[in-house]
C-alpha cells in the first residue's frame, strides 16, 4: 500500500453490483469495495458512497415480472432501499446515514446548499453517507435518471478530490469490449471530445439503468469541478487494490487545470432551466462580461413558465446555447416587456426594474 493524495473521495457503485441476479442484496462484490473503503478511512481519507440498487434489490418481493410498472417499481425502490441498506451496514464497523435525493433536491440552490451542510456535518462526525436517487417518490421531471451524473453532482457539493465510478468492464475502451474483442483500453483521458462521447455504448448490463455514456457525463461534470474521475472495473477486487497502491486500474480522467467556479459550475451541471429566454440569431453581446447589456430588445422570444430566481436557458434562434443564469425577471413580465410596440417604454420599465440576468450569476456555455 502507499500513502495516497487523496482528501475526500466519491465511490459509485451500481444496480448490477449490489444485487446482480434481481434476487435480493448479494455481499460477493461488495466485501471488496467496503474493505477499500475502510482502508481509505483508516488512512485518513473521506468517503461518500453513491450507491445504486434500490429497485434491483426490491424486485424478488414482487413475483416473476419482466416489466413492472412505475408505480410496482417505485415500491421495489422503497423495499430494496431497506435491504441495501442493511447489507452495507453488515460490511462496515463504524456508522453510516442515508440520504435520498432527487434532481429536484440538487436544482434548488437553498435545498442544495442544505445538502452540502449535512453531507460534511456526517462526515466530520466520521459517518460514511450512503446516498441514493429517491426513487420510491420522484416523479420522472424531478429525476436524475443514473447514478453516474447523480455521483458527479454529489462529488461536487462534497467538493471532493476523487471520483471513483464502478463499472462491469475495465473503463473506457476504443470500442465496447463484450462485442469486439479487438476494443483497447484508454488509460487516460485529458480532455472528453465528441470523439470521446463516440466510444462510448449504451448499457451492457440488464441490470443498471446507466452505461458508458452516462460514465463520461458524469466524468465531464467532475473534472470541470477539479475533481479527478476514474472508471473501474468493479467486479474485479484487484481494482481497488491498484488504487490502494497508486496504480490507475482503468481510465483516468484528468482534472480540468481552471476547475469552474462553485456556484458556476452548480448553474451549469446541477441546476435545471426552467425555462429560454431566445435571441436573434446575430445576437453578439460578450455575455461573460457584459450580461446585463443583454435587453428585451435583443429577446425575440420566451420559452417555458419560470419565476424570479429561477435558472434560465439564453440561446440563439439557431439553436445555439449561449448561457444558463438566474433570471432577475419572471416569465410572464419578461414577455410583456418583450411584446411591448413602444420600445421607449420597455426600454424605461426595464431601467427601472434591472437587467435581465447579472453577470454575478451566469454561466458561459458555448464562446463565440
Amino acid at each position: 500500500m502507499t500513502d495516497l493524495p487523496w482528501k475526500r473521495i466519491v465511490v459509485k457503485v451500481g444496480s448490477a453490483l449490489i444485487a446482480p441476479q434481481k434476487q435480493g442484496c448479494s455481499s460477493h462484490y461488495l466485501l471488496g469495495i467496503a474493505q477499500f473503503i475502510t482502508y481509505c478511512r483508516a488512512q485518513g481519507i473521506q468517503v461518500v458512497l453513491v450507491s445504486s440498487g434500490s429497485v434491483a434489490a426490491g424486485w424478488h418481493h414482487f413475483g416473476e415480472v419482466d416489466k413492472p410498472s412505475v408505480t410496482v417499481k417505485k415500491s421495489m425502490a422503497a423495499a430494496g432501499q431497506a435491504d441495501m441498506m442493511a447489507t452495507w451496514n453488515k460490511l462496515f464497523d463504524f456508522p453510516t446515514a442515508q440520504l435520498l435525493l432527487t434532481h429536484g433536491d440538487l436544482r434548488n440552490r437553498d435545498r442544495y446548499i442544505s445538502i452540502k451542510d449535512t453531507i460534511f456535518s456526517l462526515l466530520e462526525h466520521g459517518l460514511l453517507p450512503i446516498i441514493n436517487e429517491n426513487d420510491a417518490v420522484t416523479a420522472d421531471k424531478l429525476k436524475v435518471g443514473d447514478n453516474d451524473n447523480l455521483s458527479a453532482m454529489v462529488a461536487a457539493a462534497a467538493d471532493a478530490d476523487t471520483l471513483i465510478i464502478c463499472s462491469d468492464v475495465n473503463g473506457l475502451y476504443t470500442q465496447n469490449p463484450h462485442e469486439n474483442p479487438d476494443a483497447k483500453l484508454i488509460k487516460q483521458v485529458t480532455e472528453i471530445t465528441a470523439e470521446i462521447y463516440a466510444m462510448a455504448g449504451g448499457a451492457s448490463s440488464a441490470v443498471g439503468t446507466g452505461g458508458m455514456r452516462t460514465k463520461i457525463q458524469a466524468a465531464k461534470k467532475a473534472i470541470s469541478h477539479g475533481i479527478e474521475t476514474f472508471i473501474i472495473n468493479g467486479f474485479d477486487a484487484d481494482s481497488f487494490n491498484q488504487l490502494l497502491k497508486g496504480q490507475n486500474p482503468g481510465t483516468l480522467f484528468t482534472s480540468n487545470e481552471k476547475p469552474m467556479q462553485e456556484h458556476l459550475h452548480w448553474m451549469t451541471h446541477t441546476s435545471q432551466a426552467q425555462g429560454e429566454v431566445i435571441v436573434e440569431n446575430d445576437f453578439n453581446i460578450d455575455l461573460d462580461t457584459h450580461s446585463e447589456q443583454l435587453t428585451s430588445d435583443d429577446v425575440v422570444a420566451i420559452n417555458g413558465d419560470f419565476s424570479v430566481g429561477d435558472t434560465i436557458l439564453v440561446r440563439k434562434g439557431d439553436g445555439t446555447k449561449l448561457a444558463k443564469a438566474k433570471s432577475n425577471y419572471s416569465s410572464c413580465l419578461l414577455s410583456f416587456i418583450t411584446d411591448q410596440d413602444d420600445r421607449e417604454f420597455a426600454s424605461e420599465f426595464q431601467q427601472k426594474t434591472g437587467p435581465i440576468i447579472s453577470e454575478k450569476n451566469i454561466a458561459i456555455l458555448e464562446s463565440k
